[in-house]
């Protein structure tokens, strides 16, 4: 355990030292505010309805997307950069086990989704406060239950697809590959999924349950769905994922 938080602590390290890092957290600090301003300006403009700031509060789930494409780049890379600038040998060659160093490399992408929700989530209520007026002369305290749990349901379509990214980059060795897929599920997996609705096939599509939020939200790609199963096709996704990544990573040969 200790050896692996020490590969876990330079892997962050080794993270920061990237100035592209720095950059991903500025595009989430910016397109999270440039978001809230919008609505602000919808809201003015009696465009879409009169947001309230318990509304907003109430539902963050749109900050998923966001780091969902920002997670997904560094996902992809982590593993792939290593033999696009030759170190993979050097990382190998050490005496500690393979799958101890891409535990350490998922994890610390799983932190760094984590990171980036938390810091898109702070400048979103904050903008939410100061922009935005109170709808109801209840305090706010009513609606961070709501807020925090659809955070976290929104955060599930993150970890899916980054592991998804983090298993390609790690077998194809090509984070371009890794990111390109993993878009292209974001993109065409819900309108795959209502595609194939009618079908039986439909519940056991990944697409159909990347979304925790449609259960709270009610605006369900499939009916007849319930949060446990869709948990559930979720894991042996993620299972298969890790397995195939985990097996290559392993068994590769790098003296070649």
């Amino acid at each position: 355990m200790a050896r692996l938080l020490k590969l876990m602590q330079n892997e962050w390290m080794k993270l920061w030292n990237k100035k592209s890092t720095w950059v991903l957290v500025a595009i989430m600090v910016v397109l999270t505010a440039g978001m809230t301003a919008l609505m602000k300006y919808i809201s003015t403009q009696n465009m879409g309805g009169n947001f309230t700031r318990e509304s907003m509060i109430g539902d963050p789930s749109s900050l998923g997307g966001t780091v969902l494409l920002l997670t997904v780049i560094v996902a992809a890379g982590i593993v792939a950069s290593e033999f696009s600038q030759g170190t993979i040998k050097m990382l190998l060659t050490r005496p500690v086990k393979r799958w101890k160093i891409l535990t350490s490399k998922f994890i610390t992408v799983n932190l760094f989704g984590i990171f980036l929700m938390v810091i898109g989530y702070i400048v979103y209520v904050l903008l939410a406060l100061i922009l935005f007026k109170s709808g109801t002369d209840q305090g706010l305290s009513e609606v961070w239950g709501k807020s925090l749990y659809m955070l976290v349901l929104s955060f599930g379509s993150v970890f899916v697809t980054a592991t998804f990214a983090f298993a390609v980059g790690s077998v194809f060795r090509s984070s371009s590959l890794a990111i390109g897929l993993s878009l292209f599920i974001y993109f065409t997996g819900t309108t795959i999924s209502a595609l194939l609705s009618k079908y039986e096939i439909a519940k056991y599509l990944l697409f159909t349950h990347m979304d925790l939020t449609q259960f709270e939200t009610g605006m369900m790609l499939v009916e007849d769905m319930t949060m446990p199963f869709s948990l559930a096709v979720l894991a042996v996704y993620i299972v298969v994922f890790l397995v195939v990544s985990y097996t290559s990573f392993v068994k590769r040969d790098v003296t070649a």
